[in-house]
């Protein structure tokens, strides 16, 4: 892990030759929400599909993926995976609840500085576009401070590719906004662990949301 400006890394090679190609190709379009807010603490559009629910050992819409993301999503709800984003994180992981979503930045989207919600303790974010130039924008922006010209580094979101963050007080960090030329939509999956017995913010529990899909 960086220690500097926060406790943070990257996380590369992540998958073979096969199935980044596999990823890839198959990256979900079904069932996904537009989520957008501005003017407030930060600016934000996306949209977003649940892929493991909140504290839950299911995969959700699991009949419409493919194979290699239905394995990836196993993966995710492995022992074998908190054990190691514990023992790189250097935070037990071991019973905390987690949630993971796809997301489709298409043009114009953005999420701007943030620190994450406090209940928020891990997050890794990992990318599944086979191209990405920086100046598409859709970067993950490590910052020093809440100011998004203050960077420290910035991630590109190529398959294969991921980030892992430990939330603190100083944590700031950004998804430039996505260029209007960009070739296709920034593509990732955020797995985010939390404090026992928090609520997810994105699917509360007994609300209804319109799905789409989402083109591509």
């Amino acid at each position: 892990m960086n220690l500097q400006p926060f406790r943070w890394a990257e996380i590369s090679d992540l998958y073979s030759k096969a199935d980044c190609a596999a990823l890839s190709k198959t990256y979900p379009h079904d069932h996904f929400r537009t989520v957008e807010a501005y003017g407030g603490e930060k600016d934000y559009r996306y949209d977003a599909r649940s892929l493991i629910p909140m504290g839950e050992q299911t995969i959700s819409h699991a009949d419409s993926l493919s194979p290699s993301w239905y394995q990836l999503a196993q993966d995710l709800l492995s022992a074998e995976y908190r054990i190691a984003m514990s023992s790189i994180t250097g935070v037990d992981l071991t019973n905390l609840p987690m949630e993971a979503h796809a997301y489709h930045y298409g043009p114009g989207a953005l999420l701007g500085p943030h620190r994450d919600l406090p209940e928020k303790i891990v997050t890794h974010v990992f990318y599944f576009n086979d191209k990405w130039h920086p100046t598409d924008g859709g970067c993950l922006a490590i910052l020093n401070s809440s100011d998004a010209k203050d960077v420290a580094a910035l991630i590109n979101p190529t398959i294969g590719n991921s980030a892992a963050f430990v939330r603190s007080d100083t944590s700031w960090h950004e998804v430039t906004r996505v260029s209007e030329q960009a070739p296709q939509s920034r593509r990732s999956v955020t797995v985010t662990f939390y404090q026992p017995g928090s609520i997810s913010s994105m699917w509360p529990p007994g609300v209804d949301m319109e799905l789409h899909d989402y083109p591509g």
